[in-house]
């Protein structure tokens, strides 16, 4: 019974060593958006990156991002406008402070390029599938840059209401920048 314990304890740890942790972090990173506005592109932008990844190209099956973002930071250039979309009529962000994404899984693609993520993103308290294809790449020693695209219909999330002006569909431009977590490795580590 001792023996078995023992294999148990080795294998979980070896499974643990096998993703490495990151913790995104807002410098090098970008979280933007384009939206239409009568017929015009729009930009905008997130900041207050938090959370976790466990990422190795080597082990997707244990790979998985829990990342939230500051809701009160959007940032359109226009303070107006943005107070506007901190408003009830948009984000709400007293209410709901922050975006979320949690991954269910990472699978390889038919472009040697890319991976897949498959995950749920939650606004406003609602939550919706999500999947698109991203690349990583390293940038330095114990940094992962994590890069994709995808689109959105933000009345699914209740983020402004029918608009004659104002598309439904919103285009996500991600740049992740992911540093090593020698905390929670350190936290893991300990007898």
């Amino acid at each position: 019974m001792k023996q078995i314990l023992t294999l148990i304890a080795a294998l979980a740890v070896t499974t643990v060593g096998l993703g490495q942790h990151y913790k995104p972090v807002d410098e090098g990173s970008e979280i933007g958006f384009k939206i239409k506005n009568f017929g015009i592109s729009v930009d905008g932008s997130f900041k207050g990156l938090d959370g976790k990844i466990i990422f190795s190209e080597d082990t997707l099956s244990i790979a998985h991002f829990d990342v939230t973002i500051d809701a009160k930071t959007i940032n359109t250039g226009i303070d107006q406008r943005d107070n506007h979309l901190r408003s009830e009529d948009y984000f709400e962000v007293t209410k709901y402070p922050s975006i979320r994404f949690v991954s269910d899984r990472i699978t390889k693609s038919t472009n040697k390029d890319y991976l897949f993520i498959f995950g749920k993103l939650t606004i406003k308290g609602i939550t919706r599938e999500l999947s698109f294809p991203f690349k990583v790449r390293p940038i330095e020693k114990n940094q992962l840059l994590f890069e994709g695209e995808f689109g959105l219909d933000r009345r699914d999330f209740k983020v402004g209401g029918r608009s004659i002006t104002l598309s439904d569909k919103v285009t996500v431009h991600l740049k992740i920048m992911a540093k090593h977590d020698q905390q929670t490795l350190s936290t893991n580590n300990t007898p």
